[in-house]
């Protein structure tokens, strides 16, 4: 999400200069400043109790997700027609249409309002199994369990731990420093998806339903269904082998912490 987030937000800035300067302009960006501040939101959002609990956030990220889906596909087949494979890899921060540069700007803001919520999917269940195992572990330190009331204006008394507090607040430090070190989105995301892809999105799917269905081997459903699972890990292997290609030339102009695109 860090990664993301720091590309939408970095074009957001530069279509908006390019717009104001011409498509010919250098428009180079900070990189780094939008991942802290994005870092320190979520260190806010991470210390809400009963995270899950936020239905107006979950709505809220559908309806952006569905905002920019809808745009974007309809962007991606303009892209692929005008440019074939000379198309950028992410078409919202590539550039490969500058006009209307509000439309791109609005899918680029629905993308950053839907991470928001997206990293806390992923990090509340991290932040929970570890609280626990703390507390399970250590049931007679207060620092663990013990909750301290602080009085909000607005919202009353909460009970802040402070274990919570610097465990949550570290994690997110952590995972900005870590996105700010490697900031290789297209080959990274793309490396990690080929691997997830063909494993639990055709491997296991296909061998459960071959065992469920009871089906024969052999029998001309059980070789159709093999021959779709190992096409799609030939596509995995190759999607893989191109993502690794990426890194590598990345990795070659790879400068920790830079902060200027």
């Amino acid at each position: 999400s860090l990664i993301i987030l720091y590309l939408i937000s970095r074009a957001i800035k530069r279509s908006n200069c390019f717009h104001k300067e011409g498509h010919d302009a250098g428009c180079h960006t900070s990189n780094n400043m939008y991942m802290i501040i994005f870092a320190i939101a979520e260190i806010i959002l991470s210390q809400i109790p009963n995270f899950h609990e936020l239905s107006g956030l979950s709505i809220l990220a559908a309806v952006m997700s569905f905002a920019y889906s809808s745009i974007g596909l309809g962007l991606a087949i303009a892209k692929i027609t005008a440019f074939g494979d000379k198309a950028p890899g992410n078409f919202l921060t590539g550039f490969g249409f500058y006009e209307p540069f509000w439309l791109v700007d609005f899918a680029n803001m629905c993308i950053v309002v839907h991470l928001v919520g997206a990293y806390q999917v992923f990090c509340q269940p991290i932040f929970t199994t570890v609280e626990n195992w703390c507390c399970h572990k250590w049931p007679e330190s207060g620092f663990v369990t013990k909750g301290h009331p602080i009085t909000f204006p607005s919202c009353g008394v909460c009970y802040v731990n402070m274990f919570r507090v610097i465990w949550r607040t570290v994690y997110v430090i952590l995972t900005a420093v870590i996105a700010m070190l490697f900031p290789f989105f297209n080959s990274v995301i793309g490396l990690l998806g080929a691997i997830a892809f063909w494993p639990l999105t055709v491997y296991f799917p296909v061998e459960m339903y071959i065992s469920r269905a009871k089906i024969r081997k052999f029998s001309v459903t059980w070789m159709w269904l093999q021959v779709l699972s190992w096409t799609c890990f030939i596509v995995t292997l190759l999607a893989a082998a191109g993502s690794i290609q990426g890194l590598v030339k990345d990795l070659q102009t790879y400068k920790p912490f830079s902060s200027a695109s």
